[in-house]
């Protein structure tokens, strides 16, 4: 029933169920409103849900650097040239002990 007569409007005002009969008209608008739930998509073909993909595996972790390595950076540190970028023009001069 979507419609209502002259008739049932007034016997439903007699009664005092028409605020009950246009709530549930309104309910059943709103039901059909809404979209329905989408389906859960397939899952990919030997996908397994929290693992590496098929063919790869975790990075390697990182070598350990040499000790002479940890050394040599060291030294460079204290001579100033911990960048490796020495100036070609002459003019720059690395800062002494004497200096700092």
């Amino acid at each position: 029933m979507t419609e209502f007569s002259l008739e049932d409007v007034k016997a439903m005002r007699r009664d005092g169920s028409l605020r009950a009969a246009l709530r549930c008209q309104i309910a059943d608008g709103k039901r059909r409103r809404q979209p329905a739930t989408p389906a859960p998509a397939a899952p990919r073909p030997g996908h397994t849900p929290g693992a590496w993909p098929a063919g790869t595996s975790r990075p390697a972790p990182i070598p350990a650097a040499p000790a002479d390595a940890w050394t040599a950076a060291l030294q460079r540190y204290r001579a100033g040239t911990q960048t490796g970028n020495t100036c070609q023009c002459g003019g720059c001069t690395t800062p002494t002990q004497e200096d700092r």
